[in-house]
C-alpha cells in the first residue's frame, strides 16, 4: 500500500459505509458488493471487475485495525487531496525560512522509469517523509526502502463456497475458482520487457532514497527517479505495463473440514496471491455459505429433527424410522409421550475430533383436522372412558360460572 493510496483512495466510499461504521457493518458492505461484483457472477464485464478490485482492496485496509488507524492517521493529516496536494509547513508554504514545499505528485508519480516487482509507488511511505526531516532518519528510510524492494508476500485473497447440508456437516473437497493479482507470467514479476530486465538506478544507486540538506535541516525522500524500488525498467512489459502483477484466473482444490458453519470463514495458509521477488504467497480464506436441509436442522454440534406421530402413537409407544445423514435410525417412542418431547440419538450429530454430536427429535402429535363419522364415535367413546382431568389446578383455581 503505497502512502498516495493512503491519501487520494476513498475506502470508506467504496464500500458505501460511514467513516465511523464498525467492523461488522464494514463486513457486511464487503460480502454484500463482492457478492454482486464477483467475476464468476459477471462474466467478461471489465467495469465489475475493476470495481471488485477496488472493494477487496478497500476491505483488506479497513478490516484491518491497524491499517485502518493508519489509512484514517494519512487522510487526517494530509486530507484527500490527490497528487496536487501539498504538504509544508504554515507561513510560506514549506520549511521555515526556505520555501520548500512537498509535491506528492513529483515524489510518488510518473517521474522516472516503470517500478520493477510490481510494488506500488511511494513505498518509502510517511515515515521516511516526515521522519527525514529533522536529521538522523536516512538510514531508517533506506532501510525501508530496500526492505520494499526486497521479497514481498502476496496478497491475502477471500471467495466464497456454497456447500450443501451434507457437505457442511460431514466434509467435502470443491474446486474453486478464483481471480486475484499474480505474477506476470510474460516478465515472470520482473516488469520488464522479455530479453531485458531491470538495471541498478543511477540516482540513488539502488538505495531507493536520496537526502539533501535544506538551511538547518537534513531530510530523506523516495528517489523520485526509481520512485523509490532501488530499479529503473527502460523497456516495461507490454503485458502488465511494468508492473509485474496481473489480474489470473486459477482454479484450486480445498478441503472443506466437516462441522463448518454457515457464515464461518476458512482460513488457508499460502493459498492466497503469489509473492512478489521471490516472497512467500498470502492466505486464501473461505467464506462457507450452507444451504438448509428439508427435514433436519443444526444446533451446535447436535442435528435436529422434528417427527409427527399420532396420539395412539403417542399414548400407546412406538418405534419409529427416523433418517439422518448417512442413512436412517430407529427411534424408541415410550408409551405415555407428551406432544413437544425431544428424544436424543446419540452419536448421530455432527462429526467432531473428538465425540461426535446427537440427533435430537422432538415429537409431536399430528391432530386430524377431519373426522369421519366413525373416528368421530371412536374418539367421543374415549372421551367418556378417560374421565381423569388433565389440568386440575386450572379447574381448582376456575370458581362456578366462569368467575375467577
Amino acid at each position: 500500500m503505497s502512502t498516495r493510496d493512503f491519501i487520494e483512495k476513498d475506502y470508506y466510499g467504496a464500500l458505501g459505509v460511514p467513516q465511523d461504521a464498525d467492523a461488522a457493518a464494514i463486513k457486511k458492505a464487503y460480502r454484500q458488493l463482492a457478492r454482486d461484483l464477483h467475476p464468476d457472477k459477471n462474466p467478461n464485464n471489465a467495469e465489475a471487475e475493476a470495481r471488485f478490485k477496488e472493494v477487496s482492496e478497500a476491505y483488506d485496509v479497513l478490516s484491518d485495525p491497524r491499517r485502518r488507524g493508519e489509512y484514517d492517521e494519512a487522510r487526517r493529516l494530509f486530507g484527500a487531496g490527490g497528487a496536487g496536494a501539498r504538504a509544508g509547513f504554515p507561513g510560506g508554504g514549506g520549511f521555515p525560512g526556505g520555501g520548500q514545499t512537498f509535491d506528492f505528485g513529483d515524489l510518488f508519480g510518473g517521474a522516472g522509469g516503470a517500478r520493477a516487482g510490481g510494488a506500488g509507488p511511494g513505498a518509502g511511505g510517511l515515515g521516511d517523509i516526515l521522519g527525514g526531516l529533522f536529521g538522523g532518519a536516512a538510514g531508517g528510510a533506506r532501510a525501508r526502502s530496500q526492505a520494499a524492494s526486497g521479497p514481498a508476500r502476496g496478497q491475502d485473497v477471500e471467495t466464497e463456497a456454497t456447500l450443501s447440508f451434507e457437505e457442511a456437516v460431514l466434509g467435502v473437497t470443491v474446486p474453486l475458482r478464483m481471480q486475484s493479482p499474480g505474477s506476470c507470467p510474460t516478465c515472470s514479476g520482473s516488469g520488464a520487457r522479455p530479453g531485458t530486465s531491470p538495471h541498478t538506478c543511477p540516482v540513488c544507486s539502488g538505495a531507493g532514497v536520496t537526502s539533501r540538506s535544506q538551511g538547518a535541516f537534513a531530510f530523506s525522500e523516495p528517489c523520485r527517479n526509481c520512485r523509490g524500488s532501488g530499479q529503473v525498467v527502460d523497456d516495461p512489459c507490454p503485458t502488465c505495463s511494468g508492473s509485474g502483477i496481473t489480474s489470473q484466473t486459477r482454479t484450486i482444490t480445498v478441503r472443506i473440514p466437516a462441522g463448518v458453519k454457515d457464515g464461518q470463514r476458512i482460513r488457508l495458509s499460502g493459498k492466497g496471491a503469489p509473492g512478489r521477488r521471490g516472497g512467500p504467497a498470502g492466505d486464501l480464506f473461505v467464506v462457507v455459505h450452507v444451504a438448509e436441509h428439508p427435514l433436519l436442522g443444526r444446533k451446535g454440534d447436535d442435528l435436529t429433527l422434528t417427527v409427527p406421530i399420532t396420539f395412539a402413537e403417542a399414548a400407546l409407544g412406538t418405534t419409529l424410522t427416523v433418517p439422518t445423514l448417512d442413512g436412517t435410525v430407529s427411534l424408541k417412542v415410550p408409551a405415555g409421550t407428551a406432544s413437544g418431547r425431544t428424544l436424543r440419538v446419540r452419536g448421530r450429530g455432527v462429526p467432531g475430533k473428538g465425540r461426535a454430536g446427537d440427533l435430537l427429535v422432538t415429537v409431536e402429535i399430528a391432530v386430524p383436522v377431519r373426522l369421519t363419522p366413525a373416528q368421530r364415535k371412536v374418539i367421543e367413546t374415549l372421551a367418556e372412558e378417560m374421565d381423569e382431568d388433565p389440568r386440575p389446578q386450572i379447574t381448582a383455581a376456575v370458581r362456578p360460572g366462569g368467575e375467577a
